[in-house]
């Protein structure tokens, strides 16, 4: 049965006051689309202002963890997130191949020699081929490299997928493959934010979880929550999320919801 919008009010608001009242609380946030709108140029992207004022309540509610759970490098998650070594805010980069936090640093596995050789030599095929394909570019990351295609046709922007779909295959079936919002990524490293999510909880000992995310990249970790937990989803189409919200603005309002909550529940 479809919820109407009543319905998923009621719900989401029943959600965030479970959620409110667990004990020690991770609220993990995928970043791009999520938090921050989707940009032409991916290191222009800015958290909102309410996203970061919701981001910041919850950082100074009682027994809460905030986590940006990215696909992007550690180094480029920093950047866009506006991150200091002074900062509250786990970070998981990489799909959950990195991590940061105040206590421990940058913690990552070590690579493999072959494994970063074969990187950097398709990451330059790659730029080959798409050299002369209008609005695709490729952007480097730590364990791989993804293949953006927001400003090109859906012609060229499927004639450079399909090129370098090939090449991969050839040179490493071994990789994998994932497809975002205009972009393809291909990495040697296989950890995914369900992995990112799992490994979070463990370390700082949530008893609940909050993910939020709005990319297909996003439901391997919505997929893994459990019944105490809370997935949303923002934006529209078929998601593995609890909830839907339709927007930054609307999941910004959930999660400012939400640190009100924890607030006074321990007044």
């Amino acid at each position: 049965m479809t919820s109407t919008p009543a319905d998923a009010r009621d719900l989401a608001d029943a959600r965030v006051d479970r959620l409110a009242k667990t004990p020690r609380l991770l609220v993990a946030l995928d970043f791009d689309g999520t938090l921050a709108p989707l940009q032409d140029e991916p290191m222009d992207a800015r958290m909102t202002e309410d996203a970061r004022a919701a981001v910041l309540a919850l950082t100074a509610a009682p027994e809460t963890v905030v986590a940006f759970v990215s696909g992007r490098s550690l180094d480029d998650l920093r950047v866009i997130g506006e991150h200091g070594d002074d900062s509250p805010i786990l970070l998981a980069g990489s799909h959950g191949a990195e991590f940061w936090s105040p206590e421990g640093g940058v913690t990552t596995t070590p690579d493999d020699a072959d494994d970063t050789a074969l990187r950097d030599s398709m990451r330059l095929r790659a730029e080959s081929i798409t050299a002369d394909i209008d609005g695709v570019w490729i952007e480097p990351k730590t364990f791989g490299f993804g293949v953006h295609s927001r400003l090109a046709t859906p012609e060229d922007a499927d004639r450079a997928r399909d090129a370098i779909d090939g090449m991969v295959v050839r040179q490493a079936p071994h990789w994998r493959r994932r497809t975002g919002h205009n972009i393809v990524e291909y990495a040697f490293r296989h950890e995914g934010k369900d992995t990112a999510v799992a490994t979070l909880r463990e370390r700082v000992g949530a008893t609940a979880v909050l993910f939020a995310g709005d990319d297909v990249t996003d439901e391997d970790a919505l997929r893994s929550l459990g019944a105490d937990d809370l997935g949303v989803h923002v934006g529209a189409g078929e998601t593995a999320a609890t909830i839907s919200v339709p927007d930054i603005p609307a999941l910004a309002r959930l999660l400012r919801q939400l640190a009100e909550r924890r607030v006074a529940g321990r007044e």
